[in-house]
């Protein structure tokens, strides 16, 4: 129904910044919650952040005061501006979203990662 492509991954310094891009396929569905997911090496995925198509967002409270989440919905696009990066934050970020059509909603959906590698 939907495809899901990140990108803004890549290796960079402890206290640096890197902002992630998710940008949703076209189609006749209205893309509905769209969030953030990182999974570290031997560690089950966990939610980052998460955004309403409206703007309420959640996050983790590992990243609070750090990550900021936000959307355009004409681009069908969510983002992940990520601050004051940790050796931690390190592992594979992955993009999701739930679709709505005649107030059916239909998800989650997943895009394939981007490594984000923070160093010491």
């Amino acid at each position: 129904q939907v495809q899901l492509v990140e990108s803004g991954g890549g290796l960079v310094q402890a206290g640096g910044s890197l902002r992630l891009s998710c940008a949703a396929s076209r189609t006749i569905f209205i893309i509905d919650t769209m969030g953030w997911y990182r999974q570290a090496p031997g560690e089950q995925r966990e939610l980052v952040a998460d955004i309403t198509r409206d703007g309420s967002t959640n996050y983790a409270n590992s990243v609070k005061g750090r990550f900021t989440v936000s959307r355009d919905n004409a681009k069908n696009t969510v983002y992940l501006q990520m601050n004051s990066l940790k050796p931690e934050d390190t592992a594979v970020y992955y993009c999701n979203a739930f679709t709505k059509r005649y107030s059916l909603v239909y998800g989650p959906y997943w895009g394939h990662g981007t490594q984000v590698t923070v160093s010491s």
